[in-house]
């Protein structure tokens, strides 16, 4: 029996699905049943509860071979990261209490960094706080999602693809979520390890190279454009971040920028993503037009 948090987002979807073809068994912590309705049919174990709950978390590892933990992503987070902090100090009192033979927590590119890493902030305190247990512990610093380049779909269709990488042909590591699933699965349900082990997920990637796979799903030539800085706000309180509170997004962007979050940190593993943007394009480009 594994633990998957977050079975209702992308990321911890993946894992499930990913643990369930392994055929193993899944037990996932929900703050809405109805909401993991479909991965109950599916055989998984369904614990109430949420990462604001130490007790909870406690419960829902009980017995359990390994857990996939992450955080919450909250867009606008308190300039001190409490809310993360919360969730942190929930799982160290669980994970100390339980002591499951291993755990998974889902990182990202940078968060080895202390500073100006803006949204990426709240991993770094992660991996700060999960240093200290005894537990083998497996982080896995992905890059960022190819998910989140979907909105492209709908505003592509003039041939450009606004994005807050500059300049467009510079390479950052990306992944698609359903090849962390995979490799998460992988790491729990392989030999045990002892300590602490860091993985880099991804490959290097453009924009101007995601742009170019959008365009062979959209049949378009399509461009990345680069949204100029002093816009950067204003195009994230589009995205619903609400005004005044755009600092930790922009500043993720210009860690990314600055080559903060590419591969070769050291001490770290890497394994590379296999799945393409276009297969993530495709995909969604088939749910709009069935």
């Amino acid at each position: 029996m594994f633990l998957v948090t977050g079975i209702t987002g992308k990321v911890g979807g993946a894992t499930a699905k990913h643990l369930l073809a392994h055929g193993t068994k899944v037990r996932a912590l929900v703050r809405n049943r109805e909401k993991a309705a479909n991965w109950a049919s599916q055989g998984v174990e369904l614990v109430d509860g949420d990462w604001n709950d130490s007790a909870a978390i406690e419960r829902a590892l009980k017995d359990v071979e390994g857990a996939f933990v992450m955080l919450p992503s909250v867009w606008a987070p308190s300039p001190d990261y409490k809310e993360a902090k919360g969730v942190i100090a929930n799982y160290m009192e669980a994970l100390t209490k339980a002591a499951p033979p291993r755990v998974v927590a889902l990182s990202s590119m940078g968060a080895n960094r202390i500073s100006g890493l803006g949204m990426i902030t709240a991993l770094a305190l992660l991996e700060q706080g999960f240093c200290s247990l005894t537990t083998p512990i497996a982080l896995v610093r992905a890059g960022g999602f190819f998910e989140n380049f979907l909105y492209g779909l709908q505003v592509a269709q003039g041939g450009t693809l606004p994005v807050y990488y500059n300049p467009t042909n510079r390479k950052s590591t990306m992944v698609a979520t359903n090849d962390i699933g995979a490799e998460v699965a992988t790491l729990l349900t392989r030999p045990a390890w002892s300590g602490q082990r860091v993985i880099e997920l991804g490959s290097m990637v453009s924009a101007d190279e995601v742009a170019e796979q959008l365009g062979e799903v959209l049949k378009l030539d399509v461009k990345a454009f680069a949204v100029p800085r002093a816009g950067w706000a204003e195009a994230f309180e589009q995205f619903g971040i609400p005004k005044g509170h755009t600092e930790p997004a922009e500043e993720m962007f210009e860690a990314v920028n600055a080559g903060w979050m590419d591969l070769g940190v050291g001490g770290t593993e890497h394994v590379a993503g296999t799945t393409r943007a276009r297969e993530i394009f495709a995909a969604a480009q088939q749910v709009v037009t069935a």
